[in-house]
């Protein structure tokens, strides 16, 4: 089950990390709860998405709670997400809601803010279960099921495909909860249509890395078909890589549904796309840390939902 409940927030009386929000003309404190959203890589569209979907609800409702917004340079850069954390608990914040670049990495700092008193909600990227259990800590996921949305996806690039043919994979940041999901539901895809995976690679979630293992890909598997990749991002990279090549008869999948793929989904450059609504997800997040603040609620898992986009659905 998923939550559909508006989220508020007033900005902070400071800027942060390029990101921050203009102060209050009175320059007053409040008593409002601060909530900190702490991102992965904003040069990522997915993110800046998210950004504005968290200040759009901050717009509309202003008088509720004030809201940080934050990111780091890229997917890669953990200790820049650590670093992150470290200064909202400095701050003194009520509630971190986290994208974690990295599914154990973090769970050392969040521990240490919940620690001090600070509410923490794991949005997109899951972190581990097992570490967290390690640790005694009980941190809920706000999130969609990644490997069914992957599933979906590969479902439909299977209808177009023979059984046989070669497909690859392009996946995120290997220790990346959502990353082993994708792939894994790309692979029960794959499996279950008989289709040869011929390379499974991992581009780091990014454009560019992603571009070089398409292109190596390509070379070795000349007779390729499909190109399944964990985000939109790496499947604008496999796209390029696919066009340098004068390879359009490869089939392309996605994950994300941001803006820049919509057009090669019109003119059948990449088969599909998934819709997480990358918007939405961090007010759901939010949401769920306001309600923890306010009614002391036990902390529990909240499903979001997840759409497959193909062409029709751009019409």
């Amino acid at each position: 089950m998923w939550m559909r409940i508006l989220v508020t927030a007033a900005m902070l009386p400071w800027l942060f990390a390029g990101c921050g929000q203009p102060a209050p003309s009175d320059g007053a404190s409040t008593q409002r709860p601060r909530v900190a959203l702490v991102m992965k890589s904003l040069a990522n569209e997915f993110f800046k998405t998210m950004e504005e979907g968290a200040k759009a609800y901050h717009a509309e409702h202003a008088d509720t709670f004030d809201l940080i917004t934050n990111g780091i340079k890229n997917e890669e850069d953990i200790s820049g997400q650590v670093a992150l954390v470290e200064q909202m608990i400095a701050r003194g914040v009520d509630a971190i809601v986290i994208a974690p670049a990295d599914s154990k990495a973090l769970i050392s700092v969040l521990k240490r803010a919940q620690n001090a008193g600070i509410t923490v909600v794991n949005i997109d990227n899951r972190l581990d279960e097992a570490v967290l259990a390690g640790d005694g800590l009980d941190i809920p996921f706000v999130g969609p099921d990644n490997r069914a949305g992957a599933r979906m996806a590969g479902e439909y690039l299977a209808g177009k495909l023979q059984a046989g043919d070669k497909v690859a994979i392009i996946g995120g940041i290997p220790s990346a909860f959502n990353a082993i999901q994708r792939r894994l539901g790309f692979e029960d895809a794959m499996k279950a249509a008989k289709l040869d995976i011929v390379a499974s690679q991992s581009g780091n979630w990014e454009m560019a890395k992603a571009n070089q293992v398409a292109s190596g890909i390509i070379n070795e598997h000349p007779d390729l078909k499909a190109i399944l990749c964990a985000n939109d991002s790496m499947v604008l990279g496999a796209v390029a890589a696919l066009r340098a090549a004068g390879r359009d008869d490869v089939l392309t999948v996605g994950f994300d549904n941001i803006s820049a793929v919509r057009d090669l989904l019109r003119d059948g450059h990449v088969l599909c796309t998934v819709d997480q609504h990358g918007d939405q997800l961090a007010v759901f997040g939010i949401q769920y840390a306001l309600e923890i603040l306010k009614k002391g609620t036990s902390p529990e898992d909240q499903e979001t939902p997840v759409d497959l986009i193909t062409a029709k659905d751009l019409q």
